[in-house]
């Protein structure tokens, strides 16, 4: 079984919902989840916001917060899934940002610097994981696993 598919039999069987607000991944823990079968009792959605002005307009992300931290930041990772809950209603909320590169970002952020969080049950847990030596596609599989198996564990399982 493969870990997206233990996930989304945990959720099944504890009969919780899940969500994601994505910008580096670009939707893939979305397209990862709903590759399995059973998902839609699960996962009510996700919003992909690439841009600084996406995560503010839609998730409520604050500027100040993009502004102080940047936007590859824990600050801003925790935002997007602790707002991500109201917006979507769901249950668990996971989030994503990061440069994936090729290059290194306008503010200074180092390919491979990903930050991710989990919001559920009144808590936020924080990923930040540094893959200086994978290529753009391979950071993102990694996080989205990365996120996946961090939620089962959270679950208990």
């Amino acid at each position: 079984m493969n870990n997206a598919v233990k996930l989304v039999d945990l959720l099944t069987k504890e009969k919780l919902t899940i969500g994601s607000v994505e910008s580096f991944t670009g939707g893939l823990f979305g397209k990862t989840i709903t590759d399995v079968s059973g998902a839609s009792e699960v996962y009510k959605g996700g919003i992909v916001c690439y841009s600084d002005e996406m995560k503010e307009k839609f998730i409520g992300v604050d500027p100040e917060t993009i502004k102080e931290y940047g936007v590859v930041s824990w600050a801003v990772a925790q935002e997007m899934a602790i707002k991500g809950l109201e917006v979507l209603g769901v249950d668990i909320c996971v989030s994503f940002t990061g440069n994936a590169g090729p290059s290194v970002c306008s503010e200074g952020t180092d390919v491979g610097e990903c930050y991710m969080g989990i919001a559920y049950n009144g808590q936020v847990w924080q990923i930040p994981l540094r893959l200086p030596d994978l290529d753009r596609e391979q950071i993102r599989q990694v996080c989205v696993d990365s996120i996946i198996n961090a939620v089962c564990s959270i679950l208990g399982r």
